[in-house]
């Protein structure tokens, strides 16, 4: 631990990285249950709409490694605020009456949120003891399942009952607490080298998120498809030129001989197939429990009631995160992880044999959010291990990254698979398509897990 705080003063920096965690994940999770709502009230097509929610990722994957290196220097607690203000401020245009130009300028400031998680980790483990850092660490890791939960059935209340943009002004007056809390508890940090910003590195890193994000997240970019393989083809270069480029500069944004040559790249490769397979199951739970009746199958939930069947998912997620660190003390990380799998295993099998019961498809969803929120808790502890405490953020910055790709990914090929089993000019897919799609997310699980399994060795 590098600074020397009170045992009270710790129990209320740890409350108060939480609640800022929270906040955060329930200003991330605004964008996509307004989606329609925003296409309804500025006329503009629902593929318009929907970059409220991919200009938030995009921006925030971005931004996530600058934020990171930032916060490995002196200058963290500034760096956490002047985000967190910048946060606010998106969500101050949000709230306006304003055109979708401002709509979208406003969500793309709020992806900031996500790059501030890592920096919160990084203080916690810096100004913490080992176990209330690890506790502390945990529950901001699956503070983004917990999220979602929240802010579903909240904007969709806020938005059937009082607008659009009440449901907008909620996550401004969310922004601004959290910017008023951090400003109070958030020490400065005790590094005191200031680390060069690679600005090259991060528009490299950052143009080829973006366009991985793009062609995976909008469907409409291979509409010529053409069009789309030129977009994965730029992110594919933009990645190779970046790797020349963090290889021969002297101060890198990301230091690939920390992420390629230890146990950072296998916990990232884990987390990546981990997260396709619970954003593919995510996605075809809500969106299943969301379809007519009249079609054969499905409940014909409305938006406010699909969110509110993520209570559980979220409340189970929640419990999972506190009790992962005890887990892994009496076993061990690697054994944490593969529980947290077989459980999200479990909520493959209920949906894929019993989805005509309402029941079931809860119990499946409330597996899957046990199993997601054991997995984010766990995961900061094993993409760490061995990593010094100066490339703490910034090792957790690229594992947000991955696994907010991870969930693109997953979200995209729930809607490839549905729309492939779509017969001819249907609306829906036959009820079967949602059982096959679901075994997919088994191959992807036993590869993380298996990745997971590799012995490990020590940091170089």
């Amino acid at each position: 631990m590098t600074s020397s705080v009170g045992v009270t003063n710790e129990r209320t920096l740890s409350a108060a990285i939480i609640v800022i965690a929270l906040l955060g994940a329930v200003i991330g999770g605004v964008g996509a249950p307004l989606i329609t709502s925003a296409a309804l009230e500025l006329d503009v097509p629902l593929e318009a709409a929907q970059w409220t929610l991919t200009l938030t990722l995009s921006s925030g994957a971005v931004t996530a490694p600058v934020l990171g290196r930032l916060g490995a220097g002196p200058y963290r607690r500034q760096t956490v605020l002047i985000a967190l203000g910048l946060v606010t401020l998106g969500g101050l245009l949000t709230a306006l009456p304003a055109t979708l130009t401002v709509l979208l300028i406003g969500r793309g400031l709020q992806g900031l949120g996500l790059g501030v998680t890592p920096l919160l980790m990084a203080v916690a483990r810096d100004n913490l003891e080992s176990d209330r850092a690890e506790r502390t660490i945990s529950t901001v890791s699956v503070a983004s399942t917990v999220g979602i939960g929240v802010a579903y059935p909240l904007m969709g209340l806020l938005d059937e009952a009082a607008g659009l943009r009440i449901a907008y002004g909620l996550g401004f007056l969310l922004s601004l607490t959290a910017t008023l809390i951090a400003w109070r508890t958030v020490p400065a940090s005790d590094f005191r080298r200031c680390v060069p910003i690679d600005l090259t590195g991060a528009a490299l890193l950052g143009i080829g998120v973006l366009g991985l994000l793009i062609a995976v997240a909008q469907p409409a970019v291979w509409e010529p498809v053409w069009l789309g393989g030129a977009i994965l083809g730029i992110a594919a270069a933009a990645f190779a030129a970046w790797t020349v480029v963090e290889r021969r500069t002297p101060s890198p944004l990301v230091d690939l001989r920390l992420f390629l040559d230890s146990n950072v790249l296998r916990s990232n490769a884990a987390m990546l197939a981990s997260g396709i397979a619970m954003y593919l199951l995510f996605s075809l739970l809500t969106r299943y429990v969301q379809t007519p009746a009249d079609s054969g199958y499905g409940f014909g939930l409305s938006g406010l009631a699909a969110g509110a069947a993520l209570i559980p998912f979220s409340a189970l997620g929640f419990v999972a995160g506190r009790i992962t660190p005890r887990l892994s003390k009496s076993t061990s990380p690697r054994t944490t992880f593969t529980v947290h799998s077989v459980v999200i295993v479990s909520a493959m099998i209920v949906f894929a044999l019993a989805a005509e019961s309402l029941t079931a498809v809860l119990a499946a969803m409330s597996l899957l959010g046990f199993g997601v929120g054991g997995i984010s808790a766990i995961m900061p502890r094993l993409v760490l291990t061995g990593v010094p405490k100066s490339e703490t953020s910034s090792v957790l910055a690229i594992n947000q990254i991955v696994r907010s790709t991870g969930f693109s990914i997953g979200s995209a090929v729930a809607g490839l698979l549905l729309a492939f089993a779509t017969h001819g000019s249907g609306v829906f897919p036959p009820q079967s398509a949602y059982s096959a799609s679901a075994l997919w997310a088994l191959p992807l699980v036993v590869l993380s897990v298996a990745i997971i399994a590799i012995p490990r060795r020590p940091v170089r």
